[in-house]
């Protein structure tokens, strides 16, 4: 899932910022995913418990890769923002049934530690996705196509279990708004790192490109970000387990504040700014299994598939509004407008898990 992510989220904001769009319309087509996401993902739990959790994810892998194959062929905000539409709608299904399924089985006190394996996973198909641009190029269509087969990749470890997998189960007697309310500060908390990883994707390759460097060099500034999620999760889940969690999630969150605050400070050109990138993008992405193993705490039984699915979309949600804003941002203050939304946002984040902690510590 990571690697095919990887590879095509730079593609479709570098190419329209080559073909001349302004940067709050690359936001706009960008957030379509979101959209896509947000209007279907309500029923990926009734689907996968209806025909069953590889079913469903082979089927919308196998729809991803048709319209990532979509893109060779249109060109332009308008058709590419309904393409990213119904990428939305297919793409968010391996990711939450996926979660759904690891909430599920894994044991209380190892959730931290598997979450973190899954985030590092993750991590590990975002970083390489971007380096595969490095061989294919970033404009024309070989990229496209060479996501669409890394998105059919998708299917080759979950066909075994074709029967086999864990049934998902549904609680027909419970709804969203229930489970964002027993989980407030995971739910933020995926919104905060929601809104920090889609803009990243979506516009750390062109701020690179506006602060002096080449389109190419943009994307090794996403490899360096996604590098560093790599490298943190395992021990910033291990802390998950050892520490409360809340503490952790504060910790994550304000040292993603001062990171991208520390970002316009150092100049694009020097090898210092890959470091810089590469804990932010270790720190925040943290942010999302500690808060993802913080709901699997609190939830049981048939809850654990809504919760899990409510995250996904509040995770999107602040990537739906995050990336006009931040587009809209930088389009007004330039370059800077970028790190300023993110760390308004991770800083409420901040502020949100310390009031949680210190309220029940008290």
């Amino acid at each position: 899932m990571g690697l095919q992510a990887g590879a095509i989220l730079p593609l479709v904001p570098l190419t329209l910022e080559r073909e001349g769009v302004d940067k709050l319309t690359i936001g706009i087509v960008t957030a379509m995913w979101a959209v896509g996401m947000l209007t279907f993902g309500t029923r990926i739990p009734r689907l996968a418990s209806r025909f069953g959790a590889v079913p469903v994810i082979v089927s919308a892998a196998v729809s991803g890769a048709l319209v990532n194959t979509a893109y060779t062929v249109t060109s332009g905000p308008i058709a590419w923002g309904i393409l990213t539409f119904l990428h939305g709608v297919v793409g968010g299904v391996p990711w939450v049934v996926s979660e759904i399924w690891l909430n599920t089985v894994v044991d209380e006190s190892r959730r931290g530690r598997v979450m973190g394996i899954y985030g590092m996973m993750v991590a590990i198909g975002l970083a390489l996705g971007p380096l595969s641009l490095q061989v294919t190029g970033v404009y024309g269509p070989v990229p496209f196509l060479v996501a669409a087969l890394f998105g059919l990749l998708v299917m080759v470890p979950l066909l075994p279990y074709w029967r086999t997998a864990p049934r998902i189960r549904h609680s027909a007697d419970s709804n969203f708004a229930a489970v964002v309310r027993l989980a407030p500060l995971a739910m933020f908390a995926a919104f905060a790192c929601g809104l920090g990883e889609q803009v990243a994707f979506s516009f750390l390759p062109v701020y690179a490109v506006g602060a002096g460097v080449s389109a190419q060099t943009g994307t090794l500034w996403l490899s360096a970000f996604v590098i560093g999620n790599v490298a943190f999760q395992w021990p910033i889940g291990w802390m998950a387990d050892r520490f409360d969690r809340r503490a952790v999630l504060a910790g994550c969150a304000f040292a993603s504040t001062l990171l991208v605050g520390l970002l316009p400070l150092v100049p694009a050109t020097s090898p210092a700014v890959l470091f810089v990138v590469l804990l932010w993008g270790g720190i925040s992405f943290s942010i999302y299994p500690v808060a993802l193993a913080l709901l699997g705490q609190r939830m049981k039984g048939g809850d654990i598939a809504r919760a899990n699915t409510a995250f996904s979309l509040i995770y999107i949600l602040g990537g739906f509004i995050g990336r006009p804003a931040t587009g809209g941002a930088m389009d007004a203050f330039g370059e800077p407008g970028l790190g300023g939304t993110l760390a308004f946002f991770y800083l409420a984040a901040t502020i949100a898990a310390v009031i949680s902690w210190r309220r029940k510590a008290a």
